[in-house]
């Protein structure tokens, strides 16, 4: 899982988190990585991050740019 190693994530990268609080619901908050918590390189429960709107949480999810995004104005 990608996701339980330190090296594959990146300050600025958009994530999907669980927090403690919402761990039993397994209820995910979505947001910007500001700091990554874990010093570890490795935890199989997933690496802890801090938001940019300063939620904690395990990374479940790292969220792709989308491919095809590039907007065309006629």
């Amino acid at each position: 899982m990608k996701t339980c190693f330190r090296e594959n994530l990146k300050l600025g990268m958009c994530v999907d988190i669980v927090t403690k609080r919402n761990q039993k619901t397994g209820i995910l908050t979505r947001g910007v990585i500001r700091w990554i918590l874990t010093s570890k390189p490795y935890h199989s429960r997933g690496i802890k991050v801090m938001l940019s709107d300063r939620s904690v949480g395990r990374v479940q999810h790292i969220v792709e740019p989308e491919e095809n995004a590039v907007a065309t104005h006629e």
